[in-house]
């Protein structure tokens, strides 16, 4: 049985602390554009730099996970993307990683079972990886798939794959469903699916010793928490007890709280990312923990390209907004705070630009003009990794 604690430490896991404070810092990119793969970085948190080290050529990888023992890396290779063949999958590939040399060795590469993957997660006990496919061809549905991690870190084939049906209102965005996350519970035995396009949070078992040839993954009795029509929930995230979670709704552009309690979620809180009679484009994306759980940040794209900073009520685990900083770009899609809670990252993905904002760790606020920031081709996601 993985304890709530324990379970939440590895979600937060880098690995020990470097006696330099530099972190191997693995940056995920679209390559359409300027980018070649997956990108490995020094990043110093004494200052806030970060000095390229080498790249893995491979095709948008979007989203990336490290494996627990930090020896391995995965990544989604996002396709067929917006201009492809809709009959086209997507693929995951794994790859060996030397954190200390910071560099990255292709393993071998699955298909997805899907098109589109945008998220990865790994189960609690290192078995299983999993993906969420965003859509699903030749009949459009989002879905997840479940596969198996061999000890040489290769990724096997799909042994479970999950299909969800329905849509929502948002014509263009909501003609299906669209599977957007895997996060699991703070104990490990449940699984939420984020389905932007039904609109629901689906919610599984985690049952590896009774799956009989089914696979892991077996539906609750509830089924999903369903959430208010057109607002696209897209990514989850657990507070630091494990009794609150915290969600980002791509296309209502919310965070909403929720009381945790054995695989079921109830909705207490829905706060707005926009400010006050903001009329442009929005778009909630990324959302993310600071290292203490005392803070929430999220970012909100379209017209608005900001990171939205909330305070956490240690009471009841009820989110107040307390600052906003522009991205000084745009469509922040993803960004990452580090281990020691003194920078925020965050890339920009249509101006090939990346942030590194210092972070007050008493009051949660940005500074708002950046440390440090470089260009790099249409970045995503970041992980921090301990070299040693």
């Amino acid at each position: 049985m993985v304890s709530m604690l324990a379970s939440h430490a590895y979600a937060q896991d880098s690995g020990p602390v470097p006696a330099d404070g530099v972190y191997t810092m693995l940056v995920g990119t679209y390559t359409s554009g300027k980018s070649e793969g997956i990108y490995v970085f020094r990043f110093d948190t004494k200052t806030g730099a970060a000095t390229q080290v080498s790249v893995a050529q491979t095709v948008n990888p979007s989203f990336l996970v490290v494996s627990r023992d930090r020896r391995f890396v995965y990544s989604v290779n996002e396709l067929p993307g917006d201009n492809g063949p809709a009959t086209q999958r997507g693929n995951i590939s794994a790859f060996g990683f030397d954190a200390a040399r910071g560099q990255l060795t292709f393993l071998n590469k699955v298909s997805s079972e899907g098109n589109d993957p945008c998220y990865l997660s790994i189960s609690p006990d290192g078995k299983y990886l999993l993906t969420a496919n965003y859509s699903v061809a030749p009949d459009p549905g989002g879905s997840f798939a479940v596969f198996p991690l061999q000890t040489n870190g290769q990724v096997g084939a799909a042994v479970q794959t999950v299909h969800h049906q329905g849509g929502g209102p948002v014509k263009g965005r909501q003609d299906n469903s669209h599977v957007h996350s895997t996060v699991f519970s703070p104990d490990g035995h449940y699984l939420f699916a984020q389905d932007l396009g039904a609109d629901k949070l689906y919610s599984y078992r985690y049952a590896p010793q009774s799956s009989a040839g089914a696979g892991p993954f077996v539906v609750t009795d509830w089924g999903y928490a369903q959430q208010k029509a057109g607002t696209g929930p897209r990514h989850l995230i657990f507070s630091a007890n494990g009794r609150h979670a915290y969600l980002a709704s791509e296309l209502a552009a919310t965070v909403s709280t929720f009381d945790y309690e054995d695989g079921r979620l109830k909705l207490v809180q829905t706060l707005p990312l926009s400010e006050p009679g903001f009329k442009g484009q929005v778009a909630a994306a990324a959302i993310h923990l600071s290292p203490d759980g005392r803070f929430v940040y999220a970012s909100n794209r379209g017209d608005a390209n900001e990171i939205v900073i909330f305070s956490v009520d240690p009471a009841n685990g009820h989110l107040k907004q307390i600052g906003r900083q522009s991205s000084l770009g745009k469509s922040p899609r993803e960004f990452t705070i580090d281990p020691t809670g003194n920078w925020l990252i965050v890339g920009n993905q249509l101006s090939d630009t990346v942030y590194v904002f210092k972070r007050d760790q008493q009051t949660g606020l940005l500074e708002p003009n950046p440390r440090q920031h470089f260009e790099l081709g249409s970045p995503v996601d970041f992980k921090l990794v301990s070299p040693s």
